[in-house]
């Protein structure tokens, strides 16, 4: 039985979080601990502890959701790479710089920018493409890989958010109608204009992309990579480059349109996956006796759908595009396109472990009560709205800086401060709001984020310094949310 909340909750992910800062090793920060959150739960003996953190990694792949979320991550290494290998990037590369798109620094930031924001379906996906699609420009134009990596962090999730239409939507509305809000999308998008902190953390990321402005340890990176050094010394990305990033093979000349319609073909398989799944769910919900017939149809029905499944299937379908494209060609044989999506694959294997550890300690951190324990704490304070949206805000900041995780602050929060502001007669858009800007904003902040994680390794760059180049940039935008939650709060 796991204990009830208290502050020993908090110790596993403030040990990953410190052995992250100091030792720069995320493998080695994560797994311990995930070990002492099942320490804690195996009233203190280490080494039944050790056992039970074995068991619970292995008990991530249980949940078919993980499941499919370490295989995507897998199968959009091998995607990366056939598109890099069938000179698919470089031919967009080249197809933007004949036309004088990207003739600078300037154009390199704002492509990754709207990558970011473009190829909305889910935050991995959208750091993973991006960081494919712009690294050799930030390359070729001395731009630092923290910066990039800032880019597309910052508008990875804050984008996905703010729209209903993927697998971050379906899963606010599934949180939504487990409350029993009788119409989770009206809510949804009532509480998007309050979401100021997903505005604001684009809109800086795009006024950094046009002017390029960077402050404290970002003005050093980019100092640096002026002089020709794009990465720190000494760095140590988690992913291999090589595997990922292969030179072009083959005598057929690049063409953007080998990694364009791979990619078109992703982000619109993304709404029919949710459609053909959601369509599924209804149909046995109709069955059980749950729903009646016709009750939830069109839009509602996509809403209903699976987003793991329908983000699997569209990284699957991209790949499927991609050899059918190259093999007619005579790019590739099906022999080199099966070595280089098997080597693009191990190439992501550093990042699939990284997702693993940092779902087994979401997992052991949510069973302790972490979560729960700071939530408690908000909900006894007694304040008024202008206080209150504010404090929703940090303290869903709070625990996914804590727990690494957006979702599983999502989980937290929304069932407290939902039905807390319907208890109090308030508006629950501005509170939904802030639940999901917290969630975004420590996911920003924090060194244990899946999304912060995956950034860096996207970008090639040391976690670490990404994390410390990006921080500014998340406080800033913070200070703006609690100062919008507050005049939000004081008119309410």
């Amino acid at each position: 039985m796991p204990p009830d909340p208290s502050w020993t909750s908090l110790l596993p992910p403030l040990l990953a979080i410190g052995l992250a800062i100091g030792t720069r090793q995320v493998y080695l920060s994560l797994g311990a601990g995930v070990w002492l959150g099942f320490t804690i739960l195996a009233d203190g003996d280490p080494f039944a502890g050790l056992g039970a953190a074995i068991d619970g990694l292995v008990g991530v792949l249980g949940d078919a959701g993980n499941a499919r979320v370490l295989l995507f991550t897998l199968v959009i290494g091998a995607l990366i790479a056939t598109v890099e290998a069938s000179g698919g990037v470089a031919g967009f590369v080249d197809w933007l710089e004949r036309r004088r798109l990207v003739t600078g620094p300037r154009g390199a930031r704002v492509l990754a920018f709207l990558v970011g924001v473009v190829i909305f379906i889910e935050s991995n996906i959208t750091v993973l493409v991006a960081g494919a699609v712009s690294r050799p420009l930030f390359d070729r134009h001395r731009r630092s890989r923290e910066m990039l990596a800032y880019l597309i962090d910052s508008t990875s999730a804050a984008v996905c958010v703010l729209i209903p239409l993927n697998a971050w939507g379906a899963y606010v509305l599934s949180l939504l109608a487990e409350q029993g809000v009788e119409d989770p999308v009206r809510l949804f998008a009532l509480s998007v204009p309050y979401n100021v902190y997903a505005f604001a953390a684009v809109a800086l990321a795009a006024f950094v992309a046009v002017t390029g402005w960077a402050v404290g340890p970002m003005r050093r990176a980019e100092e640096r990579a002026a002089g020709g050094e794009v990465s720190a010394p000494g760095a140590a990305p988690d992913v291999d480059e090589e595997a990922l990033v292969p030179a072009p093979i083959g005598a057929v000349p690049p063409r953007p349109v080998n990694m364009v319609v791979p990619l078109v073909v992703l982000v619109l398989t993304m709404p029919l996956g949710l459609f053909v799944t959601g369509r599924a769910a209804v149909a046995a919900a109709v069955a059980e006796g749950r729903l009646m017939p016709g009750e939830v149809s069109g839009f509602g029905v996509m809403l209903e759908g699976s987003g793991s499944t329908s983000v699997l299937w569209a990284v699957l379908a991209g790949l499927a595009v991609a050899w059918v494209l190259l093999l007619p060609q005579r790019a590739l044989t099906v022999e080199q396109l099966t070595s280089v999506g098997l080597k693009g694959a191990g190439g992501m294997v550093g990042i699939a472990l990284v997702l693993l550890l940092a779902l087994g300690l979401g997992g052991v951190t949510r069973e302790l009560g972490a979560g729960v324990y700071v939530a408690a704490g908000v909900a006894q304070a007694g304040v008024g709205p202008a206080l209150l949206l504010p404090l929703v805000f940090l303290t869903g900041g709070f625990v996914a800086f804590s727990t690494g995780t957006s979702w599983g602050t999502f989980a937290i929060m929304i069932p407290i401060a939902v039905p807390a502001a319907a208890a109090l007669g308030l508006p629950l858009a501005p509170f939904l709001a802030a639940s999901l800007a917290g969630g975004i904003f420590g996911d920003h902040a924090s060194p244990i984020s899946d999304t912060t994680i995956v950034s860096s390794l996207a970008a090639a760059t040391d976690h670490i310094a990404h994390v410390r180049t990006q921080l500014p940039y998340a406080l800033l935008a913070g200070t703006v949310a609690v100062a919008g939650f507050a005049t939000v709060g004081a008119f309410m």
